[in-house]
């Protein structure tokens, strides 16, 4: 989320059928795109906590509010733990105990202010992330006052959590753009230690406060703090020895990327606010003109107001605050490195990334920096290689990525709007603020779609692609994803050409009447639900319920999936037990299709059926007859048919 650091501090935030073994088979019935302009989820009842909500294909289990001291507070992203759900919060990680889902329970709330505080875990260790000025290295509410401190953290924060109810804090590892995300890699070749790579997007740290920074130097200085990433290197016979290990430099070369600028609503809108004399401040490095929120302006407003004896602002006082607030706020997009316009042929100097996304197991990373979406070589964690690099002028931030589960397609969102801006009105293109979806080819990037939320969403509700993870649906690639206060959307990507919503969550806007922080932060699959962190209200629960795009066997095939632990940018190789219901979800997934006649697929669930009722030789007996009958459709899907069969074998029992 970039506008908690220019909202909050500073700006404002088929081949249908190939063969058909009957020709009374039925036809698979196209996926079609609901109309945005029609959708239920238009116009809902405003409100905190008693909002209007809509669910589609899912339903709420749980709803958690946040504890006295952190609700109110930005509540951020979420990793999880045994039976915890661990979410960040801007005044520090707040525990749940989701063992019941229907009944979260809350271990401890544990202030430790900073921004955004986004965490993960890693056995006994918790990692959270610090980039505000705010944060202190003995997590003290207070701040830092003095703009060079050896007081403030801007990095990464280590916590030995094995006690939950008590963290402890056990190192802060300092990084020169503070950590405004991380990315927890296990390394398959180095069981020693793990690797934290981190995204800080914020203004290079004085020498004084971190005398290994430097901003003073061009970026292709190896001494450069500029177009780098910090790795931190974790040792795990000693985590607080922790400490920043390599700069990398993954930008080298790369190009100036072209934005979109404003959409029709941000003009209208625009418009509207001027004429009502409001403050507004144009971010070059976001390409777009943004109001002021009231934490800028009215300060200003009463001190000139106060300096002549009165009590009451009027128009005088409110002419003279324009050129002091516009002042005040180019100093801070300044020191953010915000401030101009890159005219030039090679990559501005203060781009970052903003969320890594890592798959150890195939010993590549999804980069999500800024301008671009990049594709990396961890197979040496301490030196990525990038392999390819995109960009795309409908893109105006590239925030976060997510692999399928084979590694051959790479999802990027994009933040457009920074997080705390409306970007999903009707005359918001549905290419802009979404998702682009890639092939990964010779270990380069293809592009083919965008998925965008099919809903509308009004202008007091910041709405943007946000973070979400897989869905462990086997033979299909499902997504669920955060849109702020756009809700949750669960979609199908599988034909990366066709993207399609599958399900849905989403409540009206936290305030009727202007814009309020709210919505979903993050959601991801975890052990059989979908845990969502709500920004200003707590912590959501839901779960899919079967419906014409997934079936019961198909969630029951998902939910015997189990973590012991998840960090979503992490990503973990999913891989199903042998299941019943796996079985049972492939026979589905190839009815769905529709070219396999009504009477086969009858016939293969009857013997599913009697397979899993049966014993030893006899169930043998009939997974044997049945892994040879399944032949019969390899003309519909070959694949699915061996994916079929290896379910059926896999549920063989051991000959005695």
């Amino acid at each position: 989320m970039i506008l908690s650091r220019l909202s909050h501090s500073a700006a404002t935030r088929t081949l249908v059928a190939v063969l058909a073994l009957s020709a009374c088979a039925p036809k698979q019935k196209p996926v079609t795109a609901p109309s945005p302009a029609t959708d239920p989820r238009n116009n809902l009842k405003p409100g905190l906590f008693d909002a209007g909500s809509l669910t589609s294909n899912m339903k709420v289990v749980a709803e958690a509010k946040s504890p006295a001291g952190f609700l109110g507070q930005t509540n951020s992203d979420l990793a999880f733990m045994g039976k915890y759900a661990i979410q960040g919060n801007y005044n520090g990680p707040v525990i749940w105990d989701i063992s019941n889902p229907a009944k979260p329970t809350l271990v401890v709330a544990y202030e430790c202010p900073a921004s955004q505080n986004d965490v993960s875990v890693y056995r006994n260790l918790m990692f959270m992330s610090a980039e505000s000025n705010n944060g202190r290295v003995d997590c003290k509410p207070g701040g830092v006052p003095e703009p060079v401190s050896k007081v403030r953290v801007r990095g990464v924060r280590i916590f030995d959590i094995s006690d939950i109810k008590n963290p402890k804090l056990i190192a802060n590892v300092q990084t020169c753009r503070g950590s405004h995300t991380h990315t927890l890699l296990e390394s398959p070749k180095d069981k020693d230690n793990i690797y934290i790579y981190v995204s800080g997007s914020s203004g290079i740290r004085p020498k004084g406060e971190l005398d290994v920074c430097s901003g003073a130097l061009a970026a292709s200085d190896a001494n450069s703090s500029k177009l780098r990433i910090e790795i931190i290197k974790v040792p795990l016979a000693n985590p607080a020895a922790a400490a920043v290990v390599n700069r990398a430099n993954i930008f080298s070369g790369l190009g100036n990327p072209k934005g979109h600028g404003a959409s029709a609503a941000d003009i209208a809108e625009m418009s509207a606010a001027k004429a009502k004399g409001a403050f507004t401040i144009f971010i070059p490095v976001m390409n777009e003109e943004v109001e002021l929120p009231p934490q800028f302006v009215k300060p200003v407003i009463d001190s000139i107001m106060k300096a002549r004896g009165a009590t009451t602002a009027n128009a005088a006082d409110t002419a003279a605050a324009r050129p002091v607030v516009d002042a005040r706020v180019k100093q801070l997009l300044a020191a953010q490195g915000a401030d101009k316009v890159n005219t030039s042929t090679t990559i501005t100097e203060s781009s970052q990334c903003h969320d890594i996304t890592v798959y150890p197991s195939l010993g590549l990373a999804g980069g999500a920096c800024e301008g671009h979406g990049l594709l990396l070589d961890i197979s040496d964690p301490i030196n990525p290689i990038r392999l390819d690099a995109v960009a795309d002028s409908n893109f105006a931030y590239w925030h976060s990525a997510t692999f399928n589960n084979d590694g051959t397609k790479l999802l990027f969102s994009d933040e457009w709007g920074g997080g705390g801006a409306p970007k999903c009105r009707a005359l918001d293109k549905p290419e802009w603020g979404a998702d682009a979806i890639f092939t990964i080819e010779n270990r380069k990037l293809k592009f083919h779609s965008y998925y965008k939320l099919p809903s509308y969403q009004t202008s007091n509700e910041n709405c943007v692609a946000h973070n979400g993870s897989l869905i462990p649906i086997p033979g299909r690639d499902v997504m669920v994803q955060a849109w702020y206060q756009g809700g949750i959307s669960v979609f199908d990507f599988t034909d990366a050409n066709k993207p399609f919503e599958i399900a849905s969550f989403d409540r009206g806007p936290v305030d009727g009447t202007h814009m309020v922080m709210g919505g979903s932060w993050s959601v991801y699959w975890y052990n059989g639900s979908l845990i969502s962190s709500e920004i200003a209200r707590g912590m959501d629960i839901t779960e899919l319920t079967p419906s014409q795009f997934v079936s019961q066997n198909e969630i029951d095939a998902a939910k015997t999936v189990k973590w012991d632990y998840l960090n979503a940018q992490g990503q973990p190789k999913i891989v199903w037990p042998p299941s019943f219901a796996l079985a049972k979800a492939f026979t589905d997934q190839l009815e769905r299709k529709g070219c396999v006649a009504p009477a086969k697929i009858s016939d293969i669930r009857a013997q599913i059926s009697a397979a899993e009722k049966a014993n030893g030789t006899a169930r043998n007996t009939v997974l044997n007859k049945l892994t040879s009958d399944v032949d019969a459709a390899r003309g519909c899907d070959a694949n699915k048919v061996d994916a079929l069969k290896k379910a059926l074998r896999d549920l063989l029992a051991p000959a005695m």
